[in-house]
This record gives structure tokens, C-alpha cells and sequence, in this order.
């Protein structure tokens, strides 16, 4: 294992505890019957996944001098929402899964109705962590990463991604269309992480243009990555069912250009991605990193 392979893999553990350690605060159960919507939250929240959004965050922001402390709670906000989304996307109305993260899927191991308020709770409390002074003393700051929190998941992000992915059954997408989907889908809430950092750390313009880019290509080559797992990769490993997409005649990256194509672009971006941080130094090793582990990944 390389040097970067070992700081990553230290990175992501760290990470891992330390948002473990968050929502085990704010998912504390309750003495009441609402602690049934707790053990719900928890059972999604708790334990599992790989905790790349809140990791991106948290590592433009440190790169930029922001308090970790306060860095880790606004990851926590964004992973607050990728785990309402995943509760969702589980349900029978929707992707109707019965495995995520290796474990039984929240309506599985619950109901749909606790599914429901489970993720609805989530999605509130990302908003709720982000509108603490903990996370920032200006409340501009918490305002603005409010509103592109709020952006990446509503309509205009990974909600409006989701909703053309069920339309996506229909069939007739194109590669422009399924770029687009998977850009709302899964880019949205990538590129919010990368710019909440942003924003937490008051990066130049310049910084933010790299970022971005950064951010742009890292979604890409993430779903990409994530089609070549669906139609080769182990199931166990995953976490997850698998080849789902085919079985549904959807349209993806892989099915549209063929597996070595999709690989090869999604190692063009991965690196594309790395040369947007060229004007930064050491301290953008982690993100450097990340970029390659979005391709290389087996889940």
C-alpha cells in the first residue's frame, strides 16, 4: 500500500468515528415512543459507508484553516442528507431494495411509514446542524451553506436527479441525459461538500473556480465507477444488490459506452480532476487522492 493509499484509508477512518460519534449525540434515543424513529435514524446514520462527502468537506476546509470541530459538524449535515436520500431510494415506491450498506434496508428492518419520517427527520436535521453557531459564528456563512445544501437536494439537484432516473424506465436516454441525471443525482450533493468547504474556509475566487471544477469531475468519474460496479463487482463488497440497471433496461455509462470506454473516462476525469489542484501544494493531497479512489474503488 502507497503512502497516499495509507493516508486515505487513515482518513476516511477518522472520519468514519468522528461522524459515528456526531450522530450518535444527536440520534440519542428518547424515553418516549419516539424512539422507534430514532433506532430508525441510527440504524441508517450509524455504522457503514464510506463517508466521502463529508471527508471532501472537511478536507477543503481544514486545507483552508477551518476548525475541524466545526468542519465535522457540517459534514455531518451533508451525510445527514445522503442517508435520507439512500432511505428513500431503498423504499418499494422507488428503487425497492432490501440491502444497503450491508445491512437490512430501513423499511426492512423497520416499515415504510418509519422509512418515511426516518428520512424525513434526516433531512430536516441536516438543516438544523448547519443553522448552529457551532458550525459558524457569521450567520451569513450558515445561510449560504444552507442554501447550497438546500439546492443540491432539492429540484434542482439530487431530487430532480432521482425523479429523471425513474423516468429513466422508460428508456430512450442518451449520454447527454444521462449525464445530466447522474450530474443532479450524485454530483450535486459531491459538489455541494466541496463547496460548503469552500465557503466555511472564505476561499478566493480563483479557489473556488478550481474547486468546482474539481468538484465537477470528481461526481462524474464517481458514477461511473459506480455503473462499472453495478455490472461487475461483488455483492458482498458492495454492500448492496447489484445489476439492477440492466434488469430494469436502463440506460448508464457502461451500457452506453461499452466498459473499457466508460473505465477510460472515468480515469480521464479522476485525473482531470487532480489537475485542477495544481495551484494548490501538499495540503491538497487527501482531495488529490480521493480523486483517484473514486475510480479505483470495489464499493
Amino acid at each position: 500500500m502507497t503512502a497516499n493509499a495509507t493516508s486515505l484509508t487513515t482518513a476516511f477512518e477518522r472520519m468514519t468515528a468522528e461522524v459515528d460519534a456526531l450522530f450518535d449525540i444527536l440520534l440519542a434515543s428518547p424515553a418516549d415512543t419516539r424512539a422507534r424513529l430514532y433506532d430508525a435514524m441510527r440504524h441508517a446514520a450509524v455504522g457503514g459507508g464510506k463517508r466521502l462527502r463529508p471527508l471532501l468537506l472537511v478536507s477543503v476546509a481544514e486545507m483552508l484553516g477551518v476548525d475541524r470541530a466545526a468542519a465535522v459538524r457540517a459534514g455531518g449535515a451533508v451525510e445527514a442528507i445522503h442517508v435520507y436520500s439512500l432511505i428513500h431510494d431503498d423504499l418499494p415506491a422507488m428503487d425497492d431494495d432490501d440491502l444497503r450498506r450491508g445491512k437490512p434496508t430501513v423499511h426492512k428492518a423497520f416499515d415504510e411509514a418509519t422509512a418515511v419520517l426516518a428520512g424525513d427527520s434526516l433531512h430536516a436535521l441536516a438543516f438544523e446542524i448547519l443553522a448552529d453557531e457551532q458550525v459558524h459564528s457569521d450567520p451569513a456563512i450558515r445561510m449560504e451553506l444552507v442554501r447550497i445544501l438546500a439546492e443540491a437536494s432539492g429540484p434542482s439537484g439530487m431530487a430532480g436527479g432521482q425523479m429523471m432516473d425513474l423516468e429513466a424506465d422508460k428508456g430512450g436516454y442518451d449520454l447527454p441525459t444521462v449525464t445530466r441525471l447522474q450530474q443532479l443525482k450524485t454530483g450535486a450533493l459531491i459538489g455541494a461538500s466541496v463547496e460548503m468547504g469552500a465557503v466555511l474556509g472564505r476561499a478566493s475566487d480563483d479557489m473556488h473556480v478550481a474547486l468546482r471544477g474539481y468538484a465537477r469531475d470528481i461526481g462524474l468519474a464517481f458514477q461511473i465507477a459506480d455503473d462499472l460496479i453495478d455490472v461487475e463487482g461483488d455483492e458482498e463488497k458492495a454492500g448492496k444488490a447489484l445489476r439492477k440497471d440492466g434488469e430494469q433496461g436502463k440506460e448508464t455509462f457502461v451500457s452506453l459506452l461499452g466498459i473499457d470506454r466508460a473505465r477510460e473516462q472515468a480515469h480521464i476525469l479522476s485525473e482531470q480532476a487532480v489537475r485542477h489542484l495544481r495551484s494548490f501544494g501538499a495540503e491538497a493531497d487527501i482531495l488529490r487522492a480521493l480523486a483517484r479512489f473514486t475510480v479505483e474503488r470495489d464499493r
